[in-house]
C-alpha cells in the first residue's frame, strides 16, 4: 500500500514512528504536510495536490492535524475521502473531538463519566456557575485550549471569577469544571485502536502541579486499567467515532471520569513508558480498514 501520513513536520516522533511501521510491514509511506496541500472540487473528480503537483496513488491516510489548524487540516482529510481513501480517523470525528463542550456532550448523550460541567457565555452569575458544580475549587478551561494551556486552578470564588472575568474579557469560550481531589495531580492515557485498548500510562504532574500533561513536566508510567475504566475508553473513543484515540481520564470515587478524546495521540510518552510498539498496531488497523473498504467499493461497482 502506499500510505500518507498528514503531518506539520516529518522528524516528529510520531510521525517517524508511523513511517517506521509501515515501512517495516512493506508498504511505501510518505508525509504530507496539510497546509502544503490544495484541493480542486468539480463533479467527480476531487483532487489533491501537495507543493502543486497532484498526489495520486493513495491507498490510505493518517491525519496528524494539530489543533490550531483543525478547519483546513480536515478539509485536505475530507478531499482524500471524497477519493475513496481509507483514513485512520475520519474528518467528522477529529471535528468532533476539537470542540471540548461538543465532546463533553456527545459523552453525556452515550452515559459516559464525565467531570460536571458548566458552560455559559457570560461572567456575572459566576457565583451560581460555581454553585452548580459543588463549590470551589474548580477547573477552569479554554474552549481552544491544548496540552494544558489554558487550563486555571480556581481555589476560591472570588479566583474563579477574576479568571472568568479575564477569560471573557478576551472574549473566549470557556468551560467550569469540578475539582476531582482525590485524583491527586494524575490522570490516565488510554491508547485505543480499532476499538481496544492497545496500552495504557498514567501521568503524574510535577510537584505543585495539578496538570499531569507531559508537556508540563509530568512524567509516566505503564498502568493496568480497572474494567471499568477500559469500558469508559472504549465508549468514549467510538461515541466520538474515533478509530484511532487517545482517551483521557481521572480516577475518581464515583469511578472514571472522562476529561478529553484526543484524535492525534502523541506516541512518544506512551511506547517509552510501556515499552510496547503502538505504531505498528496502528499500521494493522489501517491495513484491515483499507482491505474491507477496497472490498466493499468492489460490491459497489
Amino acid at each position: 500500500m502506499r500510505i500518507a501520513i498528514l503531518s506539520r513536520n516529518a522528524n516528529l516522533y510520531s510521525t517517524r514512528r508511523l513511517v517506521e511501521a509501515a515501512e517495516q510491514r512493506g508498504h511505501e509511506a510518505i508525509v504530507l504536510d496539510h497546509l502544503k496541500c490544495s484541493v480542486t472540487s468539480e463533479i467527480g473528480n476531487p483532487q489533491v495536490f501537495y507543493n502543486g503537483k497532484e498526489v495520486k496513488g493513495i491507498n490510505a491516510i493518517i491525519p496528524r492535524i494539530g489543533n490550531s489548524v483543525t478547519m483546513y487540516g480536515t478539509a485536505i482529510v475530507r478531499q482524500f475521502e471524497m477519493q475513496k481513501v481509507f483514513s485512520a480517523n475520519s474528518s467528522l470525528a477529529i471535528v468532533r473531538a476539537r470542540d471540548k463542550l461538543r465532546s463533553i456532550q456527545i459523552l453525556s448523550r452515550h452515559h459516559v463519566g464525565i467531570p460536571k460541567t458548566v458552560f455559559a457565555n457570560h461572567a456575572k452569575d459566576i457565583n451560581n456557575l460555581i454553585t452548580l458544580i459543588g463549590g470551589p475549587p474548580v477547573v477552569i478551561k479554554l474552549l481552544e485550549g491544548t496540552q494544558g494551556i489554558g487550563v486555571v486552578l480556581a481555589e476560591t470564588r472570588k479566583a474563579a471569577k477574576s479568571v472568568v472575568e479575564a477569560f471573557h474579557g478576551l472574549k473566549a469560550d470557556i468551560l467550569v469544571q469540578e475539582f476531582i481531589k482525590e485524583a491527586d495531580g494524575a490522570d490516565i492515557r488510554a491508547f485505543v485502536v480499532n476499538g481496544k485498548v492497545v496500552g495504557a500510562m498514567k501521568r503524574q504532574g510535577a510537584e505543585g502541579e495539578f496538570r499531569s500533561n507531559l508537556h508540563r513536566g509530568g512524567t509516566s508510567s505503564a498502568v493496568k486499567l480497572s474494567p471499568a475504566e477500559r469500558k469508559a475508553a472504549v465508549a468514549s473513543a467510538k461515541a466520538m467515532g474515533l478509530s484511532v484515540a487517545g482517551v483521557d481520564l481521572l480516577q475518581s470515587s464515583r469511578g472514571p471520569l472522562i476529561l478529553e478524546v484526543n484524535s492525534s495521540p502523541g506516541l512518544e510518552g506512551i511506547e517509552k513508558a510501556l515499552k510496547k510498539d503502538i505504531a505498528t498496531r496502528i499500521i494493522q488497523f489501517v491495513e484491515k480498514g483499507t482491505e474491507k473498504r477496497i472490498k466493499v467499493d468492489k460490491v459497489g461497482a
